[in-house]
Protein backbone atom coordinates (compact mmCIF):
# COMPACT_ATOMS: atom_id res chain seq x y z
CA UNK A 1 0.00 0.00 0.00
CA UNK A 2 1.09 3.72 -0.52
CA UNK A 3 2.99 5.61 2.57
CA UNK A 4 1.37 8.76 3.44
CA UNK A 5 4.55 10.53 2.68
CA UNK A 6 4.47 8.80 -1.15
CA UNK A 7 0.65 10.31 -1.41
CA UNK A 8 1.80 13.49 -0.25
CA UNK A 9 4.96 13.34 -3.17
CA UNK A 10 2.00 12.27 -5.64
CA UNK A 11 -0.59 14.58 -4.96
CA UNK A 12 2.15 17.14 -5.21
CA UNK A 13 3.29 16.15 -8.71
CA UNK A 14 -0.57 15.83 -10.00
CA UNK A 15 -0.69 19.40 -9.24
CA UNK A 16 1.96 20.10 -10.60
CA UNK A 17 1.29 18.70 -13.76
CA UNK A 18 -2.49 18.24 -13.91
CA UNK A 19 -4.10 15.68 -17.15
CA UNK A 20 -7.69 16.13 -18.26
CA UNK A 21 -9.83 13.30 -18.02
CA UNK A 22 -9.87 9.96 -20.38
CA UNK A 23 -12.98 10.26 -22.61
CA UNK A 24 -11.65 6.84 -23.68
CA UNK A 25 -13.02 4.85 -20.63
CA UNK A 26 -9.81 5.06 -18.00
CA UNK A 27 -9.58 6.65 -14.73
CA UNK A 28 -6.67 8.81 -15.35
CA UNK A 29 -5.52 9.28 -18.77
CA UNK A 30 -6.36 11.96 -21.09
CA UNK A 31 -7.20 13.30 -24.42
CA UNK A 32 -6.31 17.02 -25.68
CA UNK A 33 -6.38 18.85 -28.83
CA UNK A 34 -1.92 17.92 -28.63
CA UNK A 35 -1.04 14.50 -28.37
CA UNK A 36 0.24 13.94 -24.59
CA UNK A 37 3.55 12.74 -25.93
CA UNK A 38 4.23 15.63 -27.87
CA UNK A 39 6.93 18.24 -26.33
CA UNK A 40 4.76 20.75 -25.83
CA UNK A 41 2.47 18.77 -23.97
CA UNK A 42 5.16 17.64 -21.37
CA UNK A 43 4.73 18.86 -17.69
CA UNK A 44 6.93 19.82 -15.58
CA UNK A 45 9.25 17.15 -13.66
CA UNK A 46 10.63 19.27 -10.73
CA UNK A 47 8.95 17.09 -8.37
CA UNK A 48 10.76 13.60 -9.29
CA UNK A 49 13.84 14.81 -7.61
CA UNK A 50 12.06 14.67 -4.41
CA UNK A 51 10.15 11.45 -4.82
CA UNK A 52 13.20 9.45 -6.18
CA UNK A 53 14.70 10.95 -2.93
CA UNK A 54 12.09 9.22 -0.81
CA UNK A 55 11.98 5.66 -2.32
CA UNK A 56 14.85 3.03 -0.96
CA UNK A 57 16.88 1.47 -3.60
CA UNK A 58 15.11 -1.69 -3.88
CA UNK A 59 12.18 0.21 -4.73
CA UNK A 60 14.20 2.48 -7.39
CA UNK A 61 15.42 -1.34 -9.04
CA UNK A 62 12.14 -2.34 -8.85
CA UNK A 63 10.40 0.60 -11.34
CA UNK A 64 12.75 -1.02 -13.88
CA UNK A 65 11.01 -4.50 -13.94
CA UNK A 66 7.67 -4.98 -16.17
CA UNK A 67 7.24 -9.43 -15.47
CA UNK A 68 4.36 -11.56 -16.62
CA UNK A 69 2.39 -13.48 -13.96
CA UNK A 70 -0.16 -16.07 -13.72
CA UNK A 71 -2.66 -14.94 -11.39
CA UNK A 72 -3.85 -11.88 -9.15
CA UNK A 73 -1.84 -13.06 -5.88
CA UNK A 74 1.29 -13.63 -7.98
CA UNK A 75 1.02 -10.35 -9.30
CA UNK A 76 0.27 -8.67 -6.00
CA UNK A 77 3.29 -10.81 -4.74
CA UNK A 78 5.60 -9.00 -7.51
CA UNK A 79 4.57 -5.85 -6.23
CA UNK A 80 5.08 -5.98 -2.98
CA UNK A 81 7.91 -7.63 -2.69
CA UNK A 82 9.80 -6.25 -5.61
CA UNK A 83 7.82 -2.78 -6.09
CA UNK A 84 8.23 -3.79 -9.58
CA UNK A 85 7.11 -0.67 -11.80
CA UNK A 86 5.06 -2.12 -14.31
CA UNK A 87 3.03 -5.59 -15.01
CA UNK A 88 2.35 -7.60 -18.59
CA UNK A 89 -0.83 -8.79 -19.42
CA UNK A 90 -1.51 -12.05 -21.60
CA UNK A 91 -5.04 -14.07 -22.29
CA UNK A 92 -4.57 -15.69 -19.05
CA UNK A 93 -5.26 -12.73 -16.96
CA UNK A 94 -8.36 -11.19 -19.20
CA UNK A 95 -11.05 -13.70 -18.35
CA UNK A 96 -13.38 -10.56 -19.09
CA UNK A 97 -13.56 -6.96 -19.28
CA UNK A 98 -15.14 -6.79 -15.84
CA UNK A 99 -12.73 -9.21 -14.27
CA UNK A 100 -9.64 -7.01 -15.98
CA UNK A 101 -10.67 -3.88 -15.03
CA UNK A 102 -10.81 -5.30 -10.96
CA UNK A 103 -7.48 -6.69 -11.28
CA UNK A 104 -5.98 -3.94 -12.46
CA UNK A 105 -7.54 -1.32 -9.94
CA UNK A 106 -6.02 -4.35 -6.98
CA UNK A 107 -2.58 -4.05 -8.39
CA UNK A 108 -2.76 -0.24 -8.21
CA UNK A 109 -3.76 -0.31 -5.17
CA UNK A 110 -0.97 -2.68 -3.84
CA UNK A 111 1.64 -0.52 -5.55
CA UNK A 112 2.98 2.60 -3.86
CA UNK A 113 3.91 3.82 -7.29
CA UNK A 114 1.29 3.70 -9.88
CA UNK A 115 1.80 0.51 -12.43
CA UNK A 116 1.99 0.78 -16.26
CA UNK A 117 -0.28 -2.35 -16.81
CA UNK A 118 1.12 -3.19 -20.55
CA UNK A 119 -0.23 -5.45 -23.30
CA UNK A 120 1.25 -6.68 -26.67
CA UNK A 121 -1.99 -5.66 -28.38
CA UNK A 122 -0.86 -5.02 -31.92
CA UNK A 123 -4.28 -6.50 -33.63
CA UNK A 124 -3.49 -8.84 -36.36
CA UNK A 125 -1.88 -11.74 -35.14
CA UNK A 126 -0.34 -10.50 -32.23
CA UNK A 127 -3.78 -9.97 -30.33
CA UNK A 128 -3.87 -10.54 -26.57
CA UNK A 129 -7.07 -9.07 -25.02
CA UNK A 130 -9.60 -11.50 -26.26
CA UNK A 131 -13.10 -8.94 -25.36
CA UNK A 132 -11.93 -5.72 -27.65
CA UNK A 133 -12.47 -4.71 -30.73
CA UNK A 134 -10.77 -6.90 -33.82
CA UNK A 135 -8.71 -4.83 -36.40
CA UNK A 136 -7.04 -6.48 -39.43
CA UNK A 137 -3.19 -6.15 -38.89
CA UNK A 138 -0.62 -3.68 -39.77
CA UNK A 139 -0.09 -4.81 -43.32
CA UNK A 140 -3.99 -4.34 -43.83
CA UNK A 141 -3.79 -0.91 -42.44
CA UNK A 142 -0.34 -0.38 -45.01
CA UNK A 143 -2.32 -1.53 -47.92
CA UNK A 144 -5.13 1.50 -47.19
CA UNK A 145 -2.53 4.24 -47.13
CA UNK A 146 -5.09 6.34 -44.98
CA UNK A 147 -2.54 7.43 -41.86
CA UNK A 148 -6.20 8.48 -40.60
CA UNK A 149 -7.34 5.12 -40.87
CA UNK A 150 -4.71 4.09 -38.48
CA UNK A 151 -5.01 7.00 -36.06
CA UNK A 152 -8.70 5.57 -35.42
CA UNK A 153 -7.96 2.10 -34.77
CA UNK A 154 -4.89 2.94 -32.66
CA UNK A 155 -7.79 5.29 -30.84
CA UNK A 156 -10.25 2.60 -30.80
CA UNK A 157 -8.20 -0.09 -29.08
CA UNK A 158 -6.77 2.45 -26.71
CA UNK A 159 -10.08 3.57 -25.54
CA UNK A 160 -11.15 -0.26 -24.68
CA UNK A 161 -7.79 -0.93 -23.30
CA UNK A 162 -7.56 1.97 -21.03
CA UNK A 163 -11.22 1.01 -20.01
CA UNK A 164 -10.05 -2.25 -18.10
CA UNK A 165 -6.54 -0.04 -16.89
CA UNK A 166 -4.51 -0.92 -19.27
CA UNK A 167 -2.36 2.15 -19.56
CA UNK A 168 0.32 1.10 -21.74
CA UNK A 169 0.25 -0.80 -25.48
CA UNK A 170 3.62 -2.59 -26.91
CA UNK A 171 2.41 -1.16 -30.15
CA UNK A 172 2.79 -0.01 -33.05
CA UNK A 173 5.63 -2.37 -34.75
CA UNK A 174 7.61 0.13 -36.41
CA UNK A 175 9.63 -2.59 -38.54
CA UNK A 176 10.24 -2.65 -42.13
CA UNK A 177 9.39 -5.32 -43.70
CA UNK A 178 11.87 -6.15 -47.07
CA UNK A 179 11.99 -9.85 -46.40
CA UNK A 180 9.44 -11.84 -47.44
CA UNK A 181 11.00 -14.68 -45.23
CA UNK A 182 10.56 -13.01 -42.73
CA UNK A 183 9.30 -14.87 -40.06
CA UNK A 184 8.67 -13.33 -36.67
CA UNK A 185 7.43 -9.52 -38.67
CA UNK A 186 5.59 -10.26 -41.59
CA UNK A 187 2.29 -8.85 -41.68
CA UNK A 188 2.83 -7.17 -38.03
CA UNK A 189 4.36 -4.41 -40.62
CA UNK A 190 2.85 -1.83 -41.88
CA UNK A 191 4.65 -2.25 -45.12
CA UNK A 192 8.23 -2.44 -47.19
CA UNK A 193 8.54 1.31 -47.89
CA UNK A 194 9.99 3.48 -45.05
CA UNK A 195 7.72 6.84 -45.98
CA UNK A 196 4.81 4.62 -45.82
CA UNK A 197 5.54 2.88 -42.02
CA UNK A 198 6.54 6.55 -41.05
CA UNK A 199 3.59 8.13 -41.40
CA UNK A 200 1.79 5.32 -40.66
CA UNK A 201 3.75 4.71 -37.24
CA UNK A 202 3.62 8.49 -36.43
CA UNK A 203 -0.75 8.25 -36.65
CA UNK A 204 -0.71 4.97 -34.37
CA UNK A 205 1.10 6.92 -32.06
CA UNK A 206 -1.35 9.81 -32.16
CA UNK A 207 -3.82 7.10 -31.65
CA UNK A 208 -2.85 5.42 -28.97
CA UNK A 209 -1.33 8.32 -26.95
CA UNK A 210 -4.10 10.79 -28.03
CA UNK A 211 -6.73 8.17 -26.08
CA UNK A 212 -4.07 7.94 -22.77
CA UNK A 213 -2.77 5.10 -23.50
CA UNK A 214 1.48 4.47 -23.81
CA UNK A 215 2.44 3.64 -27.28
CA UNK A 216 5.76 2.01 -27.32
CA UNK A 217 7.22 1.51 -31.38
CA UNK A 218 9.21 -1.42 -31.82
CA UNK A 219 12.03 -3.31 -32.50
CA UNK A 220 14.87 -1.05 -32.81
CA UNK A 221 17.03 -0.50 -34.50
CA UNK A 222 14.76 -2.45 -37.05
CA UNK A 223 13.19 -6.29 -37.02
CA UNK A 224 12.27 -6.49 -40.58
CA UNK A 225 15.14 -7.80 -42.72
CA UNK A 226 15.77 -11.03 -41.08
CA UNK A 227 14.79 -14.81 -41.60
CA UNK A 228 15.51 -15.70 -38.10
CA UNK A 229 12.67 -15.55 -35.54
CA UNK A 230 14.49 -14.01 -32.21
CA UNK A 231 12.34 -15.64 -30.19
CA UNK A 232 14.07 -19.03 -31.02
CA UNK A 233 17.63 -17.49 -32.23
CA UNK A 234 19.59 -14.54 -32.58
CA UNK A 235 19.49 -12.89 -36.07
CA UNK A 236 21.66 -11.21 -38.18
CA UNK A 237 21.20 -7.91 -40.43
CA UNK A 238 23.98 -7.24 -42.38
CA UNK A 239 23.22 -3.82 -43.12
CA UNK A 240 25.32 -0.85 -43.49
CA UNK A 241 24.74 2.25 -41.33
CA UNK A 242 23.89 4.24 -44.43
CA UNK A 243 21.05 1.24 -45.79
CA UNK A 244 19.73 1.49 -41.80
CA UNK A 245 19.58 5.66 -41.82
CA UNK A 246 17.59 5.35 -45.36
CA UNK A 247 15.69 1.86 -44.86
CA UNK A 248 15.55 1.19 -41.39
CA UNK A 249 15.73 4.71 -39.11
CA UNK A 250 12.84 6.95 -40.64
CA UNK A 251 9.44 5.26 -38.82
CA UNK A 252 11.50 5.65 -35.69
CA UNK A 253 12.27 8.77 -36.60
CA UNK A 254 9.05 10.09 -37.28
CA UNK A 255 7.86 7.88 -33.88
CA UNK A 256 10.08 10.19 -31.79
CA UNK A 257 8.88 13.10 -33.90
CA UNK A 258 5.38 12.32 -32.79
CA UNK A 259 6.70 12.13 -29.07
CA UNK A 260 6.11 8.61 -28.35
CA UNK A 261 6.32 7.20 -25.07
CA UNK A 262 8.68 4.39 -25.29
CA UNK A 263 11.26 1.92 -27.72
CA UNK A 264 11.59 -1.45 -27.70
CA UNK A 265 14.43 -2.82 -28.51
CA UNK A 266 15.21 -5.73 -30.66
CA UNK A 267 17.11 -9.26 -30.12
CA UNK A 268 19.21 -8.76 -33.31
CA UNK A 269 22.87 -8.45 -34.22
CA UNK A 270 23.71 -5.56 -36.58
CA UNK A 271 27.77 -5.98 -36.50
CA UNK A 272 27.77 -2.55 -38.98
CA UNK A 273 25.52 -0.89 -36.33
CA UNK A 274 27.98 -2.67 -33.52
CA UNK A 275 30.81 -4.84 -34.49
CA UNK A 276 30.51 -6.53 -30.64
CA UNK A 277 28.27 -9.50 -32.05
CA UNK A 278 26.25 -8.32 -28.49
CA UNK A 279 22.40 -8.26 -29.36
CA UNK A 280 21.00 -4.37 -29.78
CA UNK A 281 19.29 -5.21 -26.35
CA UNK A 282 22.61 -4.83 -24.89
CA UNK A 283 24.47 -2.51 -27.28
CA UNK A 284 25.63 0.53 -25.85
CA UNK A 285 26.08 1.34 -29.68
CA UNK A 286 22.67 1.16 -30.78
CA UNK A 287 20.41 1.98 -27.40
CA UNK A 288 22.44 5.17 -26.51
CA UNK A 289 24.82 6.33 -29.69
CA UNK A 290 22.11 5.42 -32.35
CA UNK A 291 18.64 5.94 -30.37
CA UNK A 292 19.46 8.62 -27.46
CA UNK A 293 22.44 10.28 -29.01
CA UNK A 294 21.44 10.33 -32.94
CA UNK A 295 17.52 9.89 -33.11
CA UNK A 296 17.05 12.22 -29.86
CA UNK A 297 14.50 9.69 -28.00
CA UNK A 298 14.28 11.15 -24.45
CA UNK A 299 11.53 8.50 -23.69
CA UNK A 300 11.55 5.05 -22.13
CA UNK A 301 13.37 2.61 -23.56
CA UNK A 302 12.07 -0.88 -22.62
CA UNK A 303 13.77 -4.25 -23.44
CA UNK A 304 11.82 -6.88 -25.36
CA UNK A 305 11.05 -10.22 -23.25
CA UNK A 306 14.22 -11.27 -21.72
CA UNK A 307 13.07 -14.90 -22.08
CA UNK A 308 13.22 -14.85 -25.90
CA UNK A 309 17.00 -16.87 -27.00
CA UNK A 310 17.99 -13.89 -28.78
CA UNK A 311 19.15 -12.21 -25.63
CA UNK A 312 20.02 -15.24 -23.91
CA UNK A 313 21.99 -16.88 -26.32
CA UNK A 314 25.31 -15.05 -25.36
CA UNK A 315 24.93 -13.98 -21.61
CA UNK A 316 23.09 -15.36 -18.62
CA UNK A 317 19.48 -14.33 -16.95
CA UNK A 318 21.30 -12.70 -14.40
CA UNK A 319 24.03 -10.69 -16.53
CA UNK A 320 21.44 -9.72 -19.59
CA UNK A 321 19.31 -7.42 -17.46
CA UNK A 322 22.62 -5.40 -15.91
CA UNK A 323 23.69 -5.52 -19.40
CA UNK A 324 20.43 -3.66 -20.79
CA UNK A 325 20.61 -1.00 -18.39
CA UNK A 326 24.18 -0.11 -19.19
CA UNK A 327 23.52 -0.35 -22.75
CA UNK A 328 20.79 2.57 -22.08
CA UNK A 329 17.41 0.65 -21.21
CA UNK A 330 15.17 1.87 -18.65
CA UNK A 331 12.66 -0.96 -18.19
CA UNK A 332 13.56 -4.90 -18.23
CA UNK A 333 10.20 -6.89 -19.67
CA UNK A 334 9.45 -10.17 -18.65
CA UNK A 335 12.94 -11.57 -17.01
CA UNK A 336 13.05 -15.37 -16.67
CA UNK A 337 13.46 -15.29 -13.45
CA UNK A 338 13.23 -12.15 -11.61
CA UNK A 339 14.43 -12.79 -8.29
CA UNK A 340 17.58 -13.49 -10.06
CA UNK A 341 17.38 -10.49 -11.98
CA UNK A 342 16.53 -8.16 -9.37
CA UNK A 343 18.95 -9.08 -6.66
CA UNK A 344 21.21 -8.91 -10.01
CA UNK A 345 20.75 -5.18 -10.91
CA UNK A 346 20.57 -4.38 -6.86
CA UNK A 347 23.79 -5.68 -6.25
CA UNK A 348 25.19 -3.92 -9.80
CA UNK A 349 24.26 -0.69 -8.31
CA UNK A 350 25.47 -1.19 -4.90
CA UNK A 351 28.94 -2.33 -6.62
CA UNK A 352 28.86 0.55 -8.78
CA UNK A 353 28.52 -1.32 -11.83
CA UNK A 354 25.41 0.84 -12.63
CA UNK A 355 25.71 4.13 -10.83
CA UNK A 356 22.98 5.45 -8.79
CA UNK A 357 23.49 8.30 -11.43
CA UNK A 358 22.26 5.99 -14.12
CA UNK A 359 19.69 4.54 -11.85
CA UNK A 360 17.41 7.16 -11.52
CA UNK A 361 18.09 8.86 -15.01
CA UNK A 362 15.89 5.67 -15.60
CA UNK A 363 13.63 6.33 -13.34
CA UNK A 364 13.41 9.68 -14.16
CA UNK A 365 12.36 8.67 -17.70
CA UNK A 366 9.80 5.86 -16.37
CA UNK A 367 7.99 8.45 -14.00
CA UNK A 368 7.56 10.77 -16.56
CA UNK A 369 6.02 8.53 -18.31
CA UNK A 370 3.61 7.96 -16.19
CA UNK A 371 2.78 11.74 -14.86
CA UNK A 372 2.14 11.55 -18.61
CA UNK A 373 0.14 9.28 -18.77
CA UNK A 374 -1.73 10.75 -15.90
CA UNK A 375 -1.36 7.77 -13.64
CA UNK A 376 -0.28 10.22 -10.80
CA UNK A 377 -3.91 11.84 -11.05
CA UNK A 378 -5.96 8.64 -10.47
CA UNK A 379 -5.43 4.81 -11.88
CA UNK A 380 -9.21 3.57 -11.12
CA UNK A 381 -11.52 2.22 -13.85
CA UNK A 382 -15.07 1.31 -13.16
CA UNK A 383 -15.28 -2.13 -13.60
CA UNK A 384 -19.56 -1.88 -13.97
CA UNK A 385 -18.81 0.00 -16.85
CA UNK A 386 -15.76 -1.96 -18.37
CA UNK A 387 -17.98 -4.57 -20.51
CA UNK A 388 -20.00 -1.48 -22.38
CA UNK A 389 -17.11 0.04 -23.47
CA UNK A 390 -15.81 -2.94 -25.69
CA UNK A 391 -17.14 -3.86 -29.25
CA UNK A 392 -19.77 -0.89 -29.38
CA UNK A 393 -21.51 -0.15 -32.08
CA UNK A 394 -19.44 2.86 -33.46
CA UNK A 395 -15.68 0.68 -32.85
CA UNK A 396 -17.28 -2.06 -35.04
CA UNK A 397 -17.85 0.11 -37.84
CA UNK A 398 -14.67 1.76 -37.44
CA UNK A 399 -13.36 -1.66 -38.01
CA UNK A 400 -15.64 -2.56 -40.64
CA UNK A 401 -14.49 -0.08 -42.94
CA UNK A 402 -11.02 -0.20 -42.34
CA UNK A 403 -10.80 -4.00 -43.26
CA UNK A 404 -12.93 -2.86 -46.23
CA UNK A 405 -10.06 -0.55 -47.61
CA UNK A 406 -7.76 -3.04 -47.43
CA UNK A 407 -8.67 -5.57 -49.87
CA UNK A 408 -5.93 -5.40 -52.45
CA UNK A 409 -7.41 -6.58 -55.91
CA UNK A 410 -4.04 -7.81 -57.81
CA UNK A 411 -5.27 -9.51 -60.90
CA UNK A 412 -8.82 -9.61 -62.70
CA UNK A 413 -8.65 -11.12 -65.83
CA UNK A 414 -11.49 -11.16 -68.13
CA UNK A 415 -13.73 -9.11 -65.36
CA UNK A 416 -13.77 -12.25 -63.36
CA UNK A 417 -14.77 -9.74 -60.09
CA UNK A 418 -16.90 -8.83 -59.07
CA UNK A 419 -18.86 -12.10 -58.91
CA UNK A 420 -22.31 -10.81 -59.19
CA UNK A 421 -24.72 -13.55 -60.04
CA UNK A 422 -22.43 -16.58 -60.15
CA UNK A 423 -21.81 -19.66 -58.90
CA UNK A 424 -19.57 -19.65 -56.63
CA UNK A 425 -17.74 -22.66 -54.75
CA UNK A 426 -15.31 -21.43 -52.15
CA UNK A 427 -12.31 -23.91 -50.86
CA UNK A 428 -9.65 -23.39 -48.27
CA UNK A 429 -8.71 -21.98 -44.92
CA UNK A 430 -11.53 -20.03 -42.98
CA UNK A 431 -13.57 -21.38 -46.39
CA UNK A 432 -16.66 -22.07 -44.62
CA UNK A 433 -16.65 -18.23 -42.77
CA UNK A 434 -15.70 -16.93 -46.48
CA UNK A 435 -18.90 -18.92 -47.77
CA UNK A 436 -20.99 -18.05 -45.16
CA UNK A 437 -19.92 -14.22 -45.92
CA UNK A 438 -20.66 -14.32 -49.54
CA UNK A 439 -23.85 -16.17 -48.83
CA UNK A 440 -24.98 -12.55 -46.73
CA UNK A 441 -23.78 -10.57 -49.30
CA UNK A 442 -25.80 -12.78 -52.04
CA UNK A 443 -23.58 -14.74 -54.35
CA UNK A 444 -25.16 -18.40 -54.63
CA UNK A 445 -23.15 -20.92 -53.59
CA UNK A 446 -21.99 -24.14 -55.59
CA UNK A 447 -21.65 -27.59 -54.05
CA UNK A 448 -18.54 -28.47 -55.97
CA UNK A 449 -15.92 -26.78 -58.31
CA UNK A 450 -17.25 -28.56 -61.50
CA UNK A 451 -20.69 -27.17 -60.57
CA UNK A 452 -19.54 -23.41 -60.50
CA UNK A 453 -19.12 -20.33 -62.15
CA UNK A 454 -16.28 -19.45 -60.05
CA UNK A 455 -13.96 -21.00 -57.56
CA UNK A 456 -12.64 -18.75 -54.54
CA UNK A 457 -9.79 -20.67 -52.92
CA UNK A 458 -8.29 -19.37 -49.88
CA UNK A 459 -4.66 -19.46 -48.85
CA UNK A 460 -2.48 -18.67 -45.70
CA UNK A 461 0.88 -20.18 -46.78
CA UNK A 462 2.00 -22.33 -49.65
CA UNK A 463 0.55 -22.76 -52.88
CA UNK A 464 -3.39 -22.32 -53.04
CA UNK A 465 -5.11 -25.84 -53.44
CA UNK A 466 -6.72 -25.38 -56.81
CA UNK A 467 -9.24 -28.18 -57.28
CA UNK A 468 -9.63 -30.33 -60.53
CA UNK A 469 -12.39 -29.72 -62.18
CA UNK A 470 -12.69 -25.59 -61.37
CA UNK A 471 -12.82 -23.13 -64.78
CA UNK A 472 -12.23 -20.06 -63.12
CA UNK A 473 -10.05 -19.09 -60.10
CA UNK A 474 -9.69 -16.34 -57.77
CA UNK A 475 -7.38 -16.58 -54.87
CA UNK A 476 -7.43 -15.06 -51.61
CA UNK A 477 -4.58 -14.35 -49.71
CA UNK A 478 -6.13 -14.64 -46.26
CA UNK A 479 -2.16 -13.46 -44.78
CA UNK A 480 0.75 -12.66 -46.54
CA UNK A 481 0.23 -11.05 -50.23
CA UNK A 482 3.79 -13.06 -51.41
CA UNK A 483 2.11 -16.02 -51.31
CA UNK A 484 -0.12 -14.73 -54.40
CA UNK A 485 3.31 -15.94 -56.35
CA UNK A 486 1.91 -19.10 -56.16
CA UNK A 487 -1.39 -18.86 -58.11
CA UNK A 488 0.00 -18.48 -62.07
CA UNK A 489 -3.38 -20.07 -63.08
CA UNK A 490 -5.73 -17.68 -61.23
CA UNK A 491 -8.06 -15.81 -63.28
CA UNK A 492 -8.09 -13.39 -59.85
CA UNK A 493 -5.77 -12.96 -57.34
CA UNK A 494 -7.21 -10.76 -54.12
CA UNK A 495 -5.02 -10.18 -50.43
CA UNK A 496 -6.95 -9.40 -47.65
CA UNK A 497 -4.14 -9.50 -45.46
CA UNK A 498 -5.79 -11.20 -42.46
CA UNK A 499 -8.23 -14.20 -41.24
CA UNK A 500 -10.08 -12.55 -38.92
CA UNK A 501 -13.52 -12.54 -38.94
CA UNK A 502 -14.08 -8.19 -39.68
CA UNK A 503 -11.34 -9.17 -43.16
CA UNK A 504 -13.40 -12.62 -43.99
CA UNK A 505 -16.49 -10.06 -44.22
CA UNK A 506 -14.65 -7.61 -46.20
CA UNK A 507 -13.36 -10.20 -48.19
CA UNK A 508 -16.58 -11.42 -49.34
CA UNK A 509 -18.01 -8.10 -49.69
CA UNK A 510 -15.53 -7.12 -51.90
CA UNK A 511 -15.74 -10.53 -53.60
CA UNK A 512 -19.49 -9.77 -53.97
CA UNK A 513 -19.22 -6.18 -55.63
CA UNK A 514 -21.34 -4.53 -52.74
CA UNK A 515 -17.70 -2.36 -51.75
CA UNK A 516 -14.83 -1.71 -54.39
CA UNK A 517 -11.60 -2.69 -53.94
CA UNK A 518 -9.51 0.09 -52.60
CA UNK A 519 -6.29 -1.37 -51.50
CA UNK A 520 -2.98 -0.74 -52.64
CA UNK A 521 -0.35 -3.49 -52.19
CA UNK A 522 2.75 -2.54 -49.24
CA UNK A 523 5.17 -4.82 -50.36
CA UNK A 524 6.21 -6.45 -53.63
CA UNK A 525 3.77 -9.11 -54.53
CA UNK A 526 2.91 -11.72 -56.92
CA UNK A 527 4.95 -9.62 -59.67
CA UNK A 528 3.79 -6.28 -58.85
CA UNK A 529 5.41 -3.34 -57.31
CA UNK A 530 3.86 -2.19 -53.88
CA UNK A 531 1.44 0.49 -54.74
CA UNK A 532 -0.33 -1.39 -56.84
CA UNK A 533 -3.91 -2.32 -56.84
CA UNK A 534 -6.64 -2.60 -59.30
CA UNK A 535 -10.65 -1.95 -58.61
CA UNK A 536 -13.85 -2.09 -60.42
Amino acid sequence: MRTSRSLAIVAAAAVVAPVAACDGGGGGGGTSATPRGSASASPSTSWIAGYLRDMSLREKVGQLFVPDFADAAAATKLVEKYHVGGLIYFPRNMPSPEATARLSNSLQKAASTPLLIGVDEEQGIVHRAPFITRFPGNMALGATRNPGYVREAAQVTAAELRAVGINQNYAPDADVNVNPANPVIGPRSFGSDPKLVASLVSAAVAGYQGAGVAATVKHFPGHGDTDVDSHTGLPVIEHSRSYWQRLDAPPFEAAVAAGVDAVMSAHIVVPRLDPSGDPSTLSHAVLTGLLRDKLHFNGVIITDSLKMAGVRKKYGDAVAPVRAIQAGADQLLMPPNLPKAFDAVLAAVRKGTITEKRLDESLTRILTLKQRRGLFKGTAVDPDKAGAAMRTAAHRRTARTVAEHSVTLVRNDGGTLPLGSKKVFVTGPQSAALRSALRSAGVRAASSAKDADVTVVTVLGGRPAIPAGARSVVVAALGLPYVLKQAGGAAATVAAYSSSPVSITALARVLAGKVKPAGRLPVPAAGRKAGHGLTY
